[in-house]
């Protein structure tokens, strides 16, 4: 009898009971958080990169610099330096807008799975009300607590 119940719940939600459901919505959160430090940590080194190159725009290009290359450091000119660094933040511009449509794409994919699963985050139930206020779809939600940053 205890197997009936638990067929009948999950053939509910297309064969994944509310803990898989869960599960796999703090999955995709965890992978959208994930992308979002990983896109300010590139943004900031975006921003060292141009601090760094303004500040040589106004050296004498054959005085000497130091650059530190995995973890060692090597002496070479400011003109020797300075197209590598502009090549460098060019490439990063380009990994911060990949990484930005992957983050919008996880954004919509996460959307979807709510909705797919009827899911709803605390607090933001008396933000948005819906308006189908059918007692069937309260009865079947997921309520999820908000993220903690």
């Amino acid at each position: 009898m205890a197997s009936d119940k638990k067929a009948g719940k999950s053939s509910i939600r297309g064969g994944k009971s509310n803990e898989e459901i869960f599960a796999g919505f703090q999955t995709l959160r965890n992978e959208q958080r994930v992308m979002a430090n990983k896109l300010s940590e590139m943004e900031m080194e975006m921003n060292e990169h141009k601090i760094v190159i303004d500040t040589l725009k106004n050296v004498d290009p054959s005085r000497k610099c130091y650059r530190m290359i995995g973890g060692i450091l090597c002496e070479r000119t400011v003109q020797e330096i300075t197209p590598t660094l502009i090549s460098n933040k060019e490439q990063l511009a380009k990994v911060i807008d990949a990484l930005n449509e992957q983050l919008a794409k996880k954004g919509h994919e996460i959307n979807e799975y709510k909705e797919k699963h009827n899911i709803r985050i605390r607090g933001q139930d008396e933000l948005q009300q819906p308006e189908d206020d059918s007692k069937q779809a309260k009865r079947n939600a997921i309520v999820v607590n908000p993220i903690e940053v």
